[in-house]
């Protein structure tokens, strides 16, 4: 939510006034429209990458391998930082159930095997607790000094500590602990010219986005050339990443070349020259949902969602008239074709139609015992255009909402109710800011809500915000733990939408202002593959 409801002039009432802004156009112009590979290719590579996960999976996964359990955990955190567990999902977990049932490792002293035992079996959903990790306090309940010379100990318990739930402090502490260290330890680096080696550069990285809010396929990219300089590296494991990371960067491309040209063929930059042109932008956030080949239909279908949601939005927060939203909603909300004639913009009837017909098309696609699930998806769009509603009526009345009634717009109105419904219709049932508004009705943030309602200054309602959002972190972690009410898969989905609202808006709004950050994202996964 970004702009304002623009209503009829007062002087005239017959005119209506509409946004004079524009959004900044698609930068990528047709770069992505045609991509050609042959089915031949991609079978050869293909082939490649299963001869290679036989060999991984009999030499690296075998029993009689890296039976020491320090030395299965380095091999698990290596496969999953590459990007390869999802070949190796059963003999992962099965390793890692065995050594959660392991009671002669508990008194090891070692804080980076700890840490990252800790680390791999909370975000597997084993229940370890956190009470480990009081073995590395001194008497006076602090994390014991000697620790700070353990600078790769610190990076381990640093990514365990993003593992938190709510009430375990100890991790809290743990968090800010090492964010000190490790900071104090780039400091020293830089001072003396030495920040250029992989240990530094991971911290780096680590420090401004941990593994738990990190994209599994954009972590193996940054990964591989970490893993490649270390001198212990696995052979067969390192080109293994390389081939199936190109692999998916092609299968992705296909993806991306034919939803390109299904929004040009759909026209929708004419027919609402208004929106924001962003189809990439938007491949790009669903593909951190899901980059697994075996989703391929269903990112064909939620990026469809996406962009019709993208367009809603921009009709409900910018261009609509409240009488024209009205009528909108209604007409979704009762989904038949023949209420188009009830709508009295050309661009509304245009509108609705195509969201129509997509869904349409969405049933089409499915096996027929899986077209049940647009139902669902249905009542989520029709649930975010009510939302949608909501807040352009307390708009319209120059009302600004208390913090919780914000939280309660943002919620809705952010569509990932409504997308992380949406992103399982193509699931196989078996898996189960200020400068740039303008000010004929003010929209307030959270932060200006905050302040409002409180009479803090705004840091302090950063402050607070951050808190809040770090505790959704931490239920999300409690979700996780089995048993599970839903299956993890679908969690899965919720943690990987997290992690990309995390990526795109943690320094701005990275979707309708694309810059470096979403450009580098871009170019890593959709252009440039690895070399060989």
């Amino acid at each position: 939510m970004f702009t304002q409801i623009l209503v009829s002039s007062n002087d005239n009432p017959n005119i209506i006034v509409r946004p004079t802004k524009k959004f900044h156009p698609n930068i990528w112009g047709e770069r992505f429209l045609h991509y050609n590979i042959s089915q031949q290719d991609l079978y050869c590579q293909q082939q490649k990458v299963e001869e290679l996960k036989e060999v991984v999976r009999r030499e690296i996964f075998g029993d009689y391998y890296y039976d020491a359990w320090k030395n299965q955990l380095k091999i698990i955190d290596v496969v999953e930082r590459l990007g390869l567990s999802y070949h190796f999902e059963t003999e992962i977990e099965n390793k890692l159930q065995c050594i959660y049932n392991k009671t002669n490792i508990i008194d090891d002293e070692d804080l980076h095997h700890v840490s990252i035992r800790f680390r791999l079996l909370r975000q597997h959903g084993f229940r370890i607790s956190s009470d480990i990790f009081e073995k590395f306090k001194d008497e006076d309940g602090n994390f014991k000094k000697c620790l700070v010379s353990d600078t790769f100990g610190l990076l381990s318990l640093y990514e365990a500590s993003h593992l938190s739930c709510v009430g375990e402090n100890i991790l809290d502490e743990a968090l800010a602990f090492t964010t000190t260290h490790l900071n104090e330890f780039l400091v020293k680096k830089k001072e003396h010219h030495e920040d250029d080696d992989p240990l530094s550069k991971e911290i780096s990285r680590a420090l401004e986005r941990p593994l738990r809010k990190t994209l599994v396929n954009l972590h193996a990219r940054h990964f591989i050339s970490i893993y490649e300089k270390d001198a212990s590296h696995n052979k067969v494991l390192l080109q293994l990443a390389k081939l199936d990371f190109n692999l998916l960067q092609c299968m992705h491309k296909k993806e991306l070349s034919e939803v390109s040209r299904w929004w040009k063929e759909s026209d929708f930059v004419h027919k609402f020259p208004f929106a924001r042109d962003r189809i990439v932008e938007l491949y790009l956030w669903i593909l951190g949902v899901y980059y697994e080949p075996q989703y391929c239909l269903a990112r064909n279908i939620l990026v469809k969602i996406i962009a019709l949601a993208s367009i809603a939005d921009d009709i409900y927060d910018a261009y609509g008239t409240l009488e024209e939203l009205e009528l909108l909603t209604h007409a979704i909300e009762r989904w038949d074709i023949n209420c188009v004639d009830t709508l009295n913009q050309e661009y509304m009837q245009t509108f609705y139609k195509d969201v129509l017909n997509c869904y349409e098309e969405f049933e089409q696609v499915l096996e027929k015992e899986e077209q049940y699930k647009v139902h669902y998806a249905k009542a989520a769009f029709k649930g975010l255009v009510r939302s949608h509603l909501d807040e352009a009526r307390c708009l319209h009345r120059g009302l600004i909402p208390s913090f919780e009634e914000y939280l309660k717009f943002a919620l809705d109105n952010c569509g990932y109710y409504m997308l992380i419904l949406s992103s399982l219709v193509g699931m196989k049932t078996n898996i189960v800011t200020k400068d740039f508004e303008e000010d004929d009705y003010e929209e307030h943030s959270a932060v200006e809500c905050y302040m409002i309602e409180h009479g803090v200054c705004e840091e302090e309602a950063y402050d607070e915000l951050n808190k809040l959002i770090m505790n959704a972190w931490k239920e999300i972690n409690e979700e996780f733990l089995k048993p599970t009410k839903v299956a993890s898969p679908i969690l899965l989905r919720a943690l990987n939408f997290s992690r990309v609202m995390d990526l795109i808006f943690k320094f701005g709004d990275g979707y309708t202002h694309v810059g470096k950050v979403t450009k580098d994202i871009v170019a890593a996964l959709l252009i440039h593959p690895i070399s060989l």
